[in-house]
């Protein structure tokens, strides 16, 4: 059986790792920043998410402005009569022109937000999304409650069955906390890199703590050397976003590989390869993580599917890793 965590207070169960689908949503722009991951092959994004699905993969999370809507499109593709025993995740604020593939904007009026849903529920070809999330990191809290009450309304009528806010600010994420149907905060976590006032604040709401960058956007995959150049449309190349910090210059930034390799050797243990221990690590984390890993071939949704079969690292390895990042704590 594979391995399951829930949703949050949503009740909501799911495979306890999802499928990120910002990769295959192929190049976008904002301005002359590349915000996607490069080049894609449709076909090989809709062969993996079949793949996933066959390995129990029951969670695919998305946003509108990946590929300026074309992840949305070609997940729809991909799921078309398997909806019922999938759980789809979105995210909303950007606004962007599908024709040019740019970003033009953000948006958290609540008219927006109802037109932005609308457009997702078409793109995905679907009549309900199951968690609708705020794609907006450090909008302001106080200005925070008119946003959860229309996805409280948005819930209410049915479009939507659950929300939460991707954000790395337990302040943030308070606000959406307390709306009844808030289920998720996305935060950015991994063995590298621990959010614990989010994690902890999670665990207090019962929500899931879904994980962006279980990987450190490819570094904890063991295929990046200090030499490793990206491509120029990738959002870890030479124009790479100012928030882009395991990547400089088009590169792996080499205080961040250090890191890998200080806990390579734990993370490998059990025959695990290096991408497999650091998803055992987020289980071993909490019991509210839910990593969601990007892809664009087969391969290596297959790879990361095998972590479900060997589940959280132990208590054991987790401790050592912490203490040789500095992070334990008696």
């Amino acid at each position: 059986m594979t391995y399951q965590r829930t949703l949050g207070r949503s009740g909501i169960t799911v495979s306890a790792m999802g499928l990120g689908c910002w990769a295959i949503g192929g190049p976008f722009w904002n301005g002359d920043e590349p915000q996607g991951w490069g080049e894609v092959d449709d076909n090989e994004s809709i062969r993996a998410i079949h793949s996933a699905l066959d390995h129990g993969i029951t969670f695919f999370d998305t946003a509108n402005v990946y590929g300026a809507g074309h992840s949305e499109r070609i997940l729809g593709k991909a799921l078309k009569g398997e909806r019922s025993r999938i759980i789809i995740a979105t995210k909303f604020s950007s606004l962007f022109d599908e024709s040019s593939r740019q970003v033009t904007g953000q948006s958290a009026h609540p008219a927006d937000i109802r037109k932005a849903c609308e457009s997702s529920l078409w793109r995905l070809n679907t009549d309900v999304i199951d968690l609708y999330q705020f794609h907006d990191n450090g909008y302001p809290p106080e200005k925070a409650q008119p946003v959860r009450e229309t996805l409280e309304e948005l819930t209410r009528e049915g479009k939507i069955r659950a929300y939460g806010w991707s954000t790395d600010f337990s302040d943030r994420a308070e606000v959406f906390a307390e709306g009844p149907h808030c289920s998720a905060i996305q935060l950015q976590l991994n063995v590298l890199e621990d959010n614990p006032s989010i994690v902890t604040l999670c665990e207090r709401h019962n929500l899931a703590a879904i994980n962006r960058g279980p990987l450190a956007m490819g570094l904890l995959t063991g295929k990046y050397t200090s030499e490793t150049k990206t491509g120029i449309d990738d959002v870890r190349g030479e124009k790479s976003p100012s928030w882009m910090k395991y990547f400089k210059g088009g590169k792996p930034d080499p205080e961040w590989l250090a890191k890998v390799q200080a806990v390579r050797e734990i993370l490998t243990a059990d025959g695990r390869t290096l991408a497999q221990g650091a998803i055992g690590w987020l289980w071993a984390r909490s019991e509210k993580t839910i990593p969601i890993p990007g892809f664009r071939t087969v391969e290596q949704v297959e790879e990361n599917c095998r972590a479900l079969e060997m589940g959280p690292l132990s208590q054991e390895q987790y401790i050592e890793i912490e203490r040789i990042m500095g992070r334990y704590h008696e």
